[in-house]
């Protein structure tokens, strides 16, 4: 866990999410919480680190998500076990795959 994240405010946003039971209370929920945006730029980020671990290259990343080279390089450092990565993205898509 990195340090510098937690706090007791992220502490009760994630026992909330924790909470949620499907889809629709997590459209409902994060609806509420976050402009339409920063959903959009958390989704994009997701659908990087998905395409990444896939090992496309970065132009096919920017044609398919629109996103930025550096917001690619940022993802790809945070899936590097170089960087201070948490392992999340690695657990969420074991868990993905799992449930295939």
């Amino acid at each position: 866990m990195n340090k510098r994240l937690k706090d007791e405010g992220l502490e009760e946003l994630f026992e909330a999410i924790l909470t949620l039971e499907n889809k629709e209370e997590c459209y409902s929920f994060f609806r509420d919480l976050c402009t339409v945006p920063e959903l959009k730029t958390l989704s994009q980020r997701f659908h990087v680190a998905k395409m990444l671990v896939e090992k496309r290259v970065y132009s096919d990343i920017v044609e398919e998500t629109g996103a930025s080279t550096a917001t690619i390089s940022r993802v790809n450092r945070s899936l590097s076990e170089d960087y201070d990565s948490c392992g999340g993205y690695a657990l969420v898509f074991s868990r993905l795959e799992d449930k295939k």
